[in-house]
């Protein structure tokens, strides 16, 4: 335990549920073991969630919509969900480096350091303005990856510093680690192509204004393996096992998926749903992914061709439910619910047998903490990587977006992962490296055990 009166810890992260839940859960593990003076800084709509805790929250103010997914229209979410992966990584680029937006969270956080005088401070790994911060006031910073550690040792450029060998897949790319020439050629030009974007004339501009703003608050310019190197530790809530071979630096540490302890919700109706029937197929494809009209009536056809063999339980947000066929046309074993009261406790469920996921970081993970076969229909960037490991590990199948539209392919990729038993015995064996790990309970002990709390 530690002596949190003279020692707060400051957790940072952006409001987003792909970086924000993971570093929640390593919170409240440190809260569950007597941390009284944890805070937890990010934008107000995770107030409630933080207040509910021992934690103290510090307001990061409203969201603003350009650094926000989940507040991006729909011309945007088209451009950064293009089939071409470099369109898509550029899209993103383009639309959440904003250095300006960026300073005012580095203002305002600033205020908060002020106030709380962290020993440490725990940032996920898309805050760059709270590393940025940590860095030039000298303050000891835990980076937490919600990803495969390959990810953040991978250079997007051909220059610069790298943690990976050379022709190492580029993220984004959902390149394998065995490439055919074509494949090699592919990516080293999607690294000149994300170089060569920056002497464009719209993002020049962005990144001179990038270097004045940092030049003005005294802080070094940036690059990206600074966050890694400049680490008191680096916490990857993935294992080796589901990456490819890559040597890691010795302040990274891979601890699993972050699980909170279960179950998350009382039992109730949906619970028992799931004990009276014997495989249960379960589609949750994140928060941002949406699907067209096409698509929705292809996952209906779907369900209605794994009728007698499976049951499937979908997670389909209301916003989208209009787009479904009529409501006495759906097939018998189909479940869809607008919301879950812990996708957790669903995966941990015996009778789910598969799971379609969008293959963002943590429900690609925790799919593998629990075993569960993967089909993954990639929603953007790192998603490709994800789905191109799991594929080429023998534990799921990729469900390219432009084929969700075709019920016979989808099917048959489902059959597949269901039937062929190598699919679920290596997730069973990577679901024992996952819980191995230790995840938040090991990430909390090496935590409390760096030099600024121990």
């Amino acid at each position: 335990m530690m002596n949190n009166a003279t020692r707060p810890v400051l957790f940072v992260s952006l409001p987003g549920a792909g970086t924000f839940h993971p570093l929640f859960v390593l919170a409240e593990e440190l809260a569950r073991r007597g941390g009284a003076n944890l805070w937890f800084a990010t934008d107000e709509p995770r107030r409630s969630e933080i207040e509910a805790t021992p934690m103290r929250f510090a307001s990061l103010g409203e969201v603003i919509p350009e650094l926000s997914a989940v507040s991006w229209d729909d011309q945007v979410y088209r451009e950064v969900t293009q089939p071409s992966r470099f369109g898509a990584h550029r899209a993103v680029i383009r639309h959440t480096y904003r250095p300006d937006l960026s300073l005012v969270k580095y203002r305002q956080l600033e205020a908060i350091v002020d106030k709380v005088r962290p020993a440490l401070m725990v940032i996920d790994c898309e805050t760059r303005y709270a590393i940025s911060l940590a860095v030039a006031r000298g303050i000891p910073y835990v980076l937490s990856v919600p990803r495969v550690a390959s990810n953040v040792l991978t250079p997007f450029t051909p220059f610069g510093r790298s943690y990976v060998p050379r022709g190492f897949p580029t993220p984004h790319t959902g390149l394998p680690y065995q490439m055919s020439l074509a494949q090699q050629i592919a990516n080293q030009w999607f690294r000149v192509r994300a170089l060569a974007m920056f002497f464009s004339p719209g993002m020049s501009k962005v990144l001179r204004q990038d270097i004045a703003i940092n030049k003005e608050l005294g802080l070094p310019q940036p690059e990206s393996m600074t966050r890694v190197a400049a680490a008191e530790l680096v916490l990857c809530y993935s294992v080796a096992e589901i990456d490819y071979p890559v040597e890691v630096p010795a302040n990274l540490r891979r601890v699993g998926a972050m699980i909170p302890p279960l179950p998350q919700a009382p039992a109730g109706e949906l619970a028992g749903w799931l004990d009276a029937r014997p495989s249960v197929v379960y589609i949750g494809l994140g928060t941002i992914t949406k699907l067209t009209r096409a698509e929705i009536g292809s996952l209906v056809e779907v369900a209605r061709r794994l009728d007698g063999a499976h049951h499937v339980l979908w997670k389909l947000p209301q916003a989208q439910q209009h787009l479904l066929p009529p409501r006495d046309s759906l097939p018998g074993n189909l479940r869809i619910e607008d919301w879950m009261p812990s996708q957790l406790d669903v995966l941990a469920h015996p009778h789910v047998t598969a799971f379609v996921t969008h293959g963002g970081g943590n429900g690609f993970e925790e799919g593998l903490y629990f075993g569960k076969p993967l089909v993954v229909r990639p929603l953007w960037t790192d998603c490709f990587d994800n789905a191109v490991r799991g594929q080429d590990k023998g534990v799921g199948l990729t469900l390219e977006p432009r084929r969700t539209a075709d019920p016979g392919h989808v099917a048959g990729l489902l059959t597949r992962v269901l039937t062929e038993p190598s699919f679920s015995l290596r997730a069973q064996e990577l679901a024992a490296c996952q819980q191995a790990a230790g995840g938040a309970r090991a990430a909390a002990d090496l935590l409390l055990s760096l030099p600024a709390l121990a």
